[in-house]
């Protein structure tokens, strides 16, 4: 017997690194597939950039090297993560908000074309008005700390929602409709059931979306206020020339904007999991 485990352990074990082997290089190379063209990209834009704009001696504050703006980022990072985080917040706060108003707003709407009809046009309305119209007002209702902010974001990443959770909340297969309406079921349970896994992927898509906007909102709030964030950065370094920490923010602001849509796609990966666009090849 005990033989017979010697003998069929290391066949057992090799079955194992065989399974597993195949697994662990096909993600390697997948991620290698996704990630090492931009990387590369990306390293020869800066480096062309470095090179053409010390060969043509480009004044620095038209054009800085890129380590001139790596410099800035590395001499006073604290500036950088303080501002970040502010923005960040805002973003995060008004793409909830937003989020959770506009799902909801979904919900009423794709059950009654009667609402449909009546409250889509004041959506679209908000969609349509400028940022800068509307900042003076928030701003007196809720002053000059985050909230204007939160609100901004809210207002310019809400109408992406809505449409997606809307198209999503009634693209349900109808023979799943018509078999949940056979057995009598309720709105909620249809609404639970059928209704929510249906717009998943188009909430998700809206959120790829709808996260970049937010910052975006948030940015533009903190340009139109002078609060604190990576607007106020970004307008004190242009009016003092300082073209570097001008692009460090850019770079930050990039930088956010990826890894939150980042998040947003292993999020959706994860939930999506059996999801046909994220089975298909």
């Amino acid at each position: 017997m005990q033989g017979a485990s010697q003998i069929e352990t290391p066949a057992a074990a090799e079955t194992v690194r065989g399974t597993a082997g195949p697994s662990m290089n096909a993600r390697v190379r997948s991620w290698l597939a996704v990630g090492l063209p931009p990387l590369i990209a990306l390293v020869v834009l800066v480096v062309g950039w470095e090179f053409w704009v010390r060969e043509r001696e480009v004044a620095e504050y038209l054009v800085p090297r890129p380590s001139a703006v790596l410099e800035a980022l590395r001499d006073d990072p604290g500036r950088y993560v303080t501002a970040a985080r502010e923005s960040l917040t805002a973003a995060l706060a008004g793409l909830t908000v937003a989020s959770f108003g506009a799902f909801g707003l979904a919900v009423v709407m794709a059950h009654s074309r009667l609402l449909e009809r009546a409250l889509y046009p004041p959506a679209l309305l908000l969609k349509l008005t400028p940022i800068v119209a509307v900042y003076p007002l928030f701003a007196i209702w809720f002053g000059f700390g985050l909230w204007p902010k939160v609100a901004i974001a809210a207002l310019i990443t809400f109408f992406p929602m809505l449409v997606n959770a809307l198209i999503g909340l009634r693209a349900v297969d109808p023979a799943a409709l018509d078999f949940m309406r056979a057995l009598d079921a309720s709105r909620w349970r249809v609404l639970w059931s059928l209704r929510m896994p249906s717009s998943l992927p188009y909430v998700f898509a809206a959120l790829r979306i709808s996260v970049p906007l937010s910052l975006i909102g948030a940015v533009v709030a903190e340009f139109l206020s002078g609060s604190s964030g990576m607007g106020q950065l970004i307008l004190i370094a242009n009016g003092d020339f300082d073209t570097p920490t001008l692009f460090g923010a850019i770079v930050v602001l990039a930088a956010l904007g990826v890894a939150l849509t980042g998040i947003v796609a292993y999020i959706e990966r994860r939930v999506l999991f059996w999801h046909e666009s994220m089975t298909g090849p």
